[in-house]
Protein backbone atom coordinates (compact mmCIF):
# COMPACT_ATOMS: atom_id res chain seq x y z
CA UNK A 1 0.00 0.00 0.00
CA UNK A 2 1.10 3.70 -0.89
CA UNK A 3 2.09 5.98 1.77
CA UNK A 4 1.68 9.62 1.18
CA UNK A 5 1.48 13.06 2.85
CA UNK A 6 3.83 11.74 5.14
CA UNK A 7 4.96 15.09 6.31
CA UNK A 8 1.72 15.80 8.12
CA UNK A 9 3.25 13.53 11.10
CA UNK A 10 0.39 11.30 11.20
CA UNK A 11 3.30 8.12 12.16
CA UNK A 12 3.75 10.21 15.20
CA UNK A 13 0.09 9.21 16.37
CA UNK A 14 -1.88 7.02 17.93
CA UNK A 15 -5.09 5.58 17.30
CA UNK A 16 -8.29 4.82 19.36
CA UNK A 17 -10.60 2.05 19.08
CA UNK A 18 -12.66 3.54 16.87
CA UNK A 19 -9.56 4.87 14.57
CA UNK A 20 -9.66 8.40 16.11
CA UNK A 21 -6.09 10.26 16.08
CA UNK A 22 -4.53 10.17 19.56
CA UNK A 23 -2.27 12.50 20.84
CA UNK A 24 1.16 12.00 21.52
CA UNK A 25 4.41 13.45 23.29
CA UNK A 26 6.28 12.93 20.12
CA UNK A 27 3.86 14.73 17.87
CA UNK A 28 3.73 17.44 20.40
CA UNK A 29 7.24 17.74 20.47
CA UNK A 30 7.26 18.28 16.82
CA UNK A 31 5.43 21.35 17.35
CA UNK A 32 7.76 22.82 19.81
CA UNK A 33 11.18 22.05 17.86
CA UNK A 34 9.30 24.70 15.09
CA UNK A 35 12.17 27.23 13.94
CA UNK A 36 10.19 30.18 15.20
CA UNK A 37 10.03 28.20 18.59
CA UNK A 38 14.27 27.30 19.12
CA UNK A 39 15.49 30.16 21.05
CA UNK A 40 18.04 32.30 19.61
CA UNK A 41 21.23 33.05 20.91
CA UNK A 42 20.18 36.49 21.70
CA UNK A 43 17.31 34.56 23.98
CA UNK A 44 16.55 35.35 27.61
CA UNK A 45 17.26 32.69 30.28
CA UNK A 46 13.40 32.27 30.88
CA UNK A 47 12.32 31.34 27.20
CA UNK A 48 15.43 29.04 26.91
CA UNK A 49 14.61 27.19 29.86
CA UNK A 50 10.41 26.58 28.93
CA UNK A 51 12.25 25.46 25.31
CA UNK A 52 13.89 22.99 26.90
CA UNK A 53 11.05 21.45 29.62
CA UNK A 54 8.38 21.63 27.34
CA UNK A 55 11.01 19.28 24.41
CA UNK A 56 11.39 16.81 27.46
CA UNK A 57 8.03 17.14 28.93
CA UNK A 58 5.50 18.52 26.30
CA UNK A 59 2.74 18.11 28.37
CA UNK A 60 3.98 20.45 30.88
CA UNK A 61 1.64 23.19 32.69
CA UNK A 62 3.09 26.46 32.16
CA UNK A 63 1.23 29.73 33.86
CA UNK A 64 0.49 32.83 32.04
CA UNK A 65 3.69 34.36 34.84
CA UNK A 66 5.92 32.42 32.97
CA UNK A 67 5.23 32.98 29.57
CA UNK A 68 5.34 37.00 30.88
CA UNK A 69 8.87 36.53 32.14
CA UNK A 70 10.09 35.96 28.40
CA UNK A 71 11.53 39.11 27.55
CA UNK A 72 10.82 39.20 23.70
CA UNK A 73 7.44 40.64 22.39
CA UNK A 74 7.62 38.27 19.37
CA UNK A 75 8.87 34.97 21.58
CA UNK A 76 5.71 35.90 23.86
CA UNK A 77 3.34 35.88 21.52
CA UNK A 78 4.70 32.60 19.90
CA UNK A 79 4.36 30.15 23.13
CA UNK A 80 0.74 31.73 23.65
CA UNK A 81 -0.23 30.55 20.61
CA UNK A 82 1.39 26.91 20.50
CA UNK A 83 0.42 26.37 23.68
CA UNK A 84 -3.11 27.29 22.94
CA UNK A 85 -3.00 24.65 20.68
CA UNK A 86 -1.03 22.26 22.48
CA UNK A 87 -3.89 22.74 25.23
CA UNK A 88 -6.55 22.38 22.78
CA UNK A 89 -4.87 18.82 21.88
CA UNK A 90 -4.37 18.01 25.19
CA UNK A 91 -8.07 18.66 26.20
CA UNK A 92 -9.99 16.10 23.98
CA UNK A 93 -9.98 12.44 23.12
CA UNK A 94 -8.64 12.39 19.58
CA UNK A 95 -7.95 14.88 17.05
CA UNK A 96 -10.64 14.76 15.48
CA UNK A 97 -12.87 15.63 18.41
CA UNK A 98 -10.54 18.93 19.40
CA UNK A 99 -11.43 19.93 15.92
CA UNK A 100 -15.11 19.54 15.52
CA UNK A 101 -15.19 20.91 18.97
CA UNK A 102 -13.20 24.12 17.39
CA UNK A 103 -15.47 24.24 14.32
CA UNK A 104 -18.83 24.05 16.43
CA UNK A 105 -17.91 26.55 18.79
CA UNK A 106 -16.83 29.09 16.12
CA UNK A 107 -13.22 29.68 17.72
CA UNK A 108 -11.34 28.47 14.61
CA UNK A 109 -10.28 31.88 14.08
CA UNK A 110 -9.11 32.02 17.43
CA UNK A 111 -6.08 29.76 16.06
CA UNK A 112 -3.69 30.97 13.43
CA UNK A 113 -4.30 29.43 10.02
CA UNK A 114 -0.96 27.44 10.00
CA UNK A 115 -2.15 25.28 12.76
CA UNK A 116 -5.98 24.56 11.88
CA UNK A 117 -4.39 23.65 7.91
CA UNK A 118 -2.42 21.36 9.77
CA UNK A 119 -5.02 19.85 11.85
CA UNK A 120 -7.07 19.31 9.01
CA UNK A 121 -4.38 17.77 7.33
CA UNK A 122 -3.72 15.17 9.59
CA UNK A 123 -7.05 14.19 10.25
CA UNK A 124 -7.73 14.25 6.47
CA UNK A 125 -4.46 11.91 6.28
CA UNK A 126 -6.54 10.00 8.48
CA UNK A 127 -9.94 9.39 6.98
CA UNK A 128 -8.42 9.01 3.37
CA UNK A 129 -6.03 5.98 5.00
CA UNK A 130 -5.46 3.53 2.55
CA UNK A 131 -7.20 5.08 -0.25
CA UNK A 132 -5.55 4.30 -3.44
CA UNK A 133 -7.03 7.05 -5.89
CA UNK A 134 -4.22 9.82 -6.85
CA UNK A 135 -6.77 12.05 -7.89
CA UNK A 136 -8.91 11.90 -4.43
CA UNK A 137 -5.92 12.72 -2.57
CA UNK A 138 -4.72 15.60 -4.45
CA UNK A 139 -8.71 16.60 -4.55
CA UNK A 140 -8.21 16.64 -0.82
CA UNK A 141 -5.54 19.21 -1.11
CA UNK A 142 -8.17 21.91 -1.53
CA UNK A 143 -8.87 21.33 2.04
CA UNK A 144 -5.82 22.29 3.66
CA UNK A 145 -3.42 24.16 1.16
CA UNK A 146 -4.57 27.51 -1.09
CA UNK A 147 -4.79 27.28 -4.42
CA UNK A 148 -4.49 29.35 -7.20
CA UNK A 149 -6.40 29.35 -10.69
CA UNK A 150 -3.43 28.98 -13.80
CA UNK A 151 -4.47 30.54 -16.54
CA UNK A 152 -5.91 28.26 -19.17
CA UNK A 153 -9.00 28.19 -22.02
CA UNK A 154 -10.22 24.93 -22.43
CA UNK A 155 -9.75 23.42 -18.73
CA UNK A 156 -9.83 24.88 -14.99
CA UNK A 157 -6.67 23.94 -13.74
CA UNK A 158 -5.60 24.34 -9.62
CA UNK A 159 -2.11 24.88 -8.85
CA UNK A 160 -0.61 25.04 -4.70
CA UNK A 161 -0.38 28.64 -4.28
CA UNK A 162 3.00 28.59 -1.98
CA UNK A 163 4.09 26.38 -5.11
CA UNK A 164 2.84 28.72 -8.06
CA UNK A 165 3.85 31.78 -5.81
CA UNK A 166 7.54 30.90 -5.73
CA UNK A 167 7.89 30.01 -2.09
CA UNK A 168 9.35 27.07 -0.96
CA UNK A 169 6.88 24.00 -2.31
CA UNK A 170 8.35 21.81 0.96
CA UNK A 171 4.87 21.91 3.22
CA UNK A 172 5.02 25.30 5.74
CA UNK A 173 4.22 22.84 9.15
CA UNK A 174 5.98 20.08 8.33
CA UNK A 175 8.78 17.31 9.39
CA UNK A 176 10.60 18.20 6.28
CA UNK A 177 10.51 21.90 6.87
CA UNK A 178 11.78 21.33 10.52
CA UNK A 179 14.58 19.73 8.76
CA UNK A 180 15.12 22.59 6.35
CA UNK A 181 14.90 20.29 3.59
CA UNK A 182 13.81 22.43 -0.11
CA UNK A 183 13.21 21.15 -3.30
CA UNK A 184 12.59 22.57 -6.90
CA UNK A 185 9.29 22.37 -7.78
CA UNK A 186 8.00 21.37 -11.41
CA UNK A 187 4.22 21.95 -11.50
CA UNK A 188 2.79 19.29 -13.90
CA UNK A 189 -1.22 18.49 -14.04
CA UNK A 190 -2.19 15.18 -12.34
CA UNK A 191 -3.33 12.75 -15.46
CA UNK A 192 -4.20 9.42 -15.93
CA UNK A 193 -0.85 8.76 -16.99
CA UNK A 194 1.42 10.59 -14.60
CA UNK A 195 -0.72 9.10 -11.42
CA UNK A 196 1.42 7.03 -9.73
CA UNK A 197 4.05 10.02 -9.75
CA UNK A 198 1.59 11.15 -7.19
CA UNK A 199 3.03 8.66 -4.47
CA UNK A 200 6.50 10.05 -4.47
CA UNK A 201 5.53 13.92 -5.01
CA UNK A 202 2.58 13.98 -2.17
CA UNK A 203 4.46 16.23 0.17
CA UNK A 204 5.42 18.76 -2.43
CA UNK A 205 2.43 19.73 -3.45
CA UNK A 206 3.65 20.04 -6.79
CA UNK A 207 1.02 18.80 -9.17
CA UNK A 208 -1.90 20.43 -10.38
CA UNK A 209 -5.17 19.63 -10.42
CA UNK A 210 -7.68 19.63 -13.31
CA UNK A 211 -11.06 20.72 -11.87
CA UNK A 212 -12.93 21.10 -15.52
CA UNK A 213 -16.51 20.02 -14.89
CA UNK A 214 -16.93 16.72 -16.24
CA UNK A 215 -13.92 15.68 -15.79
CA UNK A 216 -12.32 13.46 -13.44
CA UNK A 217 -11.61 16.13 -10.55
CA UNK A 218 -14.91 17.13 -9.49
CA UNK A 219 -15.74 13.42 -8.90
CA UNK A 220 -12.63 13.41 -7.10
CA UNK A 221 -13.38 15.98 -4.55
CA UNK A 222 -17.00 14.77 -4.28
CA UNK A 223 -15.72 11.38 -3.11
CA UNK A 224 -13.11 13.36 -0.84
CA UNK A 225 -15.66 15.50 0.79
CA UNK A 226 -17.99 12.61 1.19
CA UNK A 227 -14.70 10.60 3.30
CA UNK A 228 -14.47 13.83 4.96
CA UNK A 229 -17.96 14.22 6.34
CA UNK A 230 -18.58 10.39 7.22
CA UNK A 231 -15.49 9.98 9.26
CA UNK A 232 -15.97 13.34 11.37
CA UNK A 233 -19.84 13.38 11.46
CA UNK A 234 -20.77 9.63 11.34
CA UNK A 235 -22.86 10.05 8.20
CA UNK A 236 -22.57 8.78 5.16
CA UNK A 237 -23.59 10.82 1.92
CA UNK A 238 -23.73 10.64 -1.56
CA UNK A 239 -22.26 13.80 -3.30
CA UNK A 240 -22.41 14.12 -7.33
CA UNK A 241 -20.91 17.06 -9.38
CA UNK A 242 -23.44 19.57 -11.39
CA UNK A 243 -22.34 21.57 -14.46
CA UNK A 244 -24.81 24.42 -13.54
CA UNK A 245 -27.35 25.26 -10.85
CA UNK A 246 -30.24 25.77 -13.57
CA UNK A 247 -33.71 24.39 -12.60
CA UNK A 248 -32.55 23.35 -9.01
CA UNK A 249 -34.24 24.33 -6.15
CA UNK A 250 -32.27 25.81 -3.44
CA UNK A 251 -33.89 24.60 -0.49
CA UNK A 252 -30.25 24.16 1.16
CA UNK A 253 -26.76 25.17 0.37
CA UNK A 254 -23.24 25.31 1.64
CA UNK A 255 -20.50 27.84 0.61
CA UNK A 256 -17.24 25.78 0.43
CA UNK A 257 -15.26 29.12 0.95
CA UNK A 258 -16.09 32.77 1.86
CA UNK A 259 -16.93 34.32 -1.38
CA UNK A 260 -19.07 31.21 -2.29
CA UNK A 261 -21.36 31.48 0.72
CA UNK A 262 -21.95 35.05 -0.46
CA UNK A 263 -22.71 34.34 -3.71
CA UNK A 264 -24.87 31.73 -2.26
CA UNK A 265 -26.44 34.05 -0.14
CA UNK A 266 -27.62 36.23 -2.88
CA UNK A 267 -29.28 33.28 -4.56
CA UNK A 268 -31.23 32.37 -1.57
CA UNK A 269 -32.58 35.44 -1.97
CA UNK A 270 -33.63 35.46 -5.80
CA UNK A 271 -30.74 37.44 -6.66
CA UNK A 272 -29.37 36.66 -10.80
CA UNK A 273 -25.90 36.89 -11.12
CA UNK A 274 -24.22 39.02 -13.10
CA UNK A 275 -21.82 37.13 -15.16
CA UNK A 276 -18.78 37.70 -13.30
CA UNK A 277 -19.96 36.67 -10.30
CA UNK A 278 -21.25 33.81 -11.91
CA UNK A 279 -18.00 33.14 -13.16
CA UNK A 280 -16.42 33.25 -9.86
CA UNK A 281 -17.91 29.49 -9.40
CA UNK A 282 -15.84 27.01 -9.89
CA UNK A 283 -17.71 23.94 -9.20
CA UNK A 284 -21.60 22.69 -8.04
CA UNK A 285 -22.27 19.22 -6.42
CA UNK A 286 -25.73 18.03 -5.03
CA UNK A 287 -25.41 16.29 -1.80
CA UNK A 288 -28.06 13.62 -0.48
CA UNK A 289 -28.18 11.46 2.61
CA UNK A 290 -27.86 7.47 2.81
CA UNK A 291 -29.91 7.56 5.69
CA UNK A 292 -32.45 10.13 5.39
CA UNK A 293 -33.27 9.94 8.56
CA UNK A 294 -30.02 11.50 9.50
CA UNK A 295 -31.35 14.71 7.68
CA UNK A 296 -33.24 17.31 9.56
CA UNK A 297 -36.98 16.61 9.23
CA UNK A 298 -37.96 19.75 7.36
CA UNK A 299 -34.83 18.43 4.84
CA UNK A 300 -35.57 15.20 4.61
CA UNK A 301 -35.02 13.62 0.89
CA UNK A 302 -34.49 17.12 0.15
CA UNK A 303 -30.99 17.50 -2.03
CA UNK A 304 -27.99 20.06 -0.39
CA UNK A 305 -26.18 21.80 -2.62
CA UNK A 306 -22.43 22.91 -2.66
CA UNK A 307 -20.74 25.59 -4.30
CA UNK A 308 -17.21 25.78 -4.85
CA UNK A 309 -15.99 29.52 -6.34
CA UNK A 310 -12.73 31.30 -6.68
CA UNK A 311 -11.89 35.34 -4.69
CA UNK A 312 -11.92 38.39 -7.14
CA UNK A 313 -7.41 37.50 -6.82
CA UNK A 314 -8.54 33.80 -9.04
CA UNK A 315 -7.58 32.40 -5.45
CA UNK A 316 -9.29 29.18 -3.89
CA UNK A 317 -9.22 28.81 -0.09
CA UNK A 318 -11.23 25.93 0.68
CA UNK A 319 -13.63 26.00 4.19
CA UNK A 320 -13.79 22.52 4.67
CA UNK A 321 -15.44 23.01 8.14
CA UNK A 322 -18.74 24.21 6.57
CA UNK A 323 -19.28 20.62 5.31
CA UNK A 324 -19.53 20.14 9.42
CA UNK A 325 -21.68 22.93 10.29
CA UNK A 326 -23.52 23.80 7.39
CA UNK A 327 -25.49 20.44 6.90
CA UNK A 328 -28.75 20.24 8.09
CA UNK A 329 -28.19 17.33 10.18
CA UNK A 330 -30.37 15.64 13.25
CA UNK A 331 -27.64 14.57 15.32
CA UNK A 332 -23.90 16.22 14.87
CA UNK A 333 -22.24 13.11 16.44
CA UNK A 334 -18.33 12.31 15.92
CA UNK A 335 -17.66 8.57 13.94
CA UNK A 336 -14.14 8.38 16.21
Amino acid sequence: MNDFWIACGHHLLDRDESGGLCITDEFLKAYFARPELIPPDEACPVERRLHRALLASPRRPVSAEEIEAIVDADARENWRLVLAFRDLLVRHPTLEQAYLATVRSGTTNDLPPLFVNQLVHVILRNALDGSDDPFVLRAAELFFRPQRILPQEQALLLGDEEVVGGQTPTPVLSLMSMLGVVTDAELDVLREDNADDYWRRSDHFDMAFDLTAGGRGPAALAQAMARWISHLLGIDVSIEPLHELRDARLTWYVGLDADATRLGDRLWHGEQLDDRSAGRVLSLFRLTFADTSAAADEMRGEPVYLILSMNADRKLRMKPQNLLTGLPVKHLEMAT
